[in-house]
């Protein structure tokens, strides 16, 4: 496998490499050296089935060759959307290093147990949130958690069937580094049958 070479100010075909996914693995890793807290964060537009956008934050929780993998309420927007519209995009933007990564694909629930698996992992809190919240639906008044608490007590939360993840398959990746007098590289990965096509864009 071709590996990237990493260099902030030049970037270049041969510096990108084949893999898309190892590009993107080690500006994630250079991201969330920079800032954890932020790293995981990316913009998410979905799509009517008329073709009306819709576009919001959401948090990175897994990434792989598989796909891109983040957990949300599908009963929500996003997941209407989503249901009518399998099409979708992802941008993360990372300041400290003046970089940018676009992901275009298709969208597929992910398997419920692997659901579950990442649903005991959070916090008792978020668990009980995801309960509690009908996520996108008018409501008259803050959601409150207390008849939760007492619903469960001290046992076990389990995941509420209206809540799952996502996995964004990528057709298609952009990556921009920031470079001085507006002259950004980009470098464009686009998927054509098992391999990856590379080209340059210009700024």
């Amino acid at each position: 496998m071709n590996r990237p070479i990493h260099n902030r100010k030049s970037f270049n075909l041969p510096a990108a490499g084949s893999d898309p996914f190892y590009l993107f693995d080690r500006w994630f890793a250079d991201a969330a050296e920079a800032d954890a807290r932020n790293a995981s964060v990316a913009a998410f537009a979905t799509a009517s089935s008329r073709a009306c956008p819709s576009l919001r934050m959401v948090l990175l929780k897994q990434h792989d060759p598989d796909g891109f993998v983040f957990y949300t309420n599908y009963e929500s927007r996003k997941a209407a959307e989503i249901t009518e519209n399998p099409n979708a995009a992802m941008t993360f933007w990372w300041p400290a290093q003046e970089r940018q990564v676009r992901i275009e694909g298709k969208i597929e629930k992910i398997d419920p147990l692997e659901s579950d698996a990442y649903f005991v992992t959070r916090p008792r809190e978020s668990q009980l949130s995801a309960w509690a919240s009908a996520q996108s639906q008018i409501i008259e008044q803050p959601v409150s958690l207390d008849a939760l608490r007492e619903r469960f007590g001290n046992g076990e939360i389990p995941r509420p069937a209206h809540w799952g993840g996502f996995r964004l398959i990528p057709a298609l990746f952009e990556f921009w580094q920031g470079r001085e007098n507006r002259l950004h590289d980009r470098i464009r990965f686009t998927k054509h049958d098992r391999d990856w096509k590379t080209d340059r864009l210009a700024p």
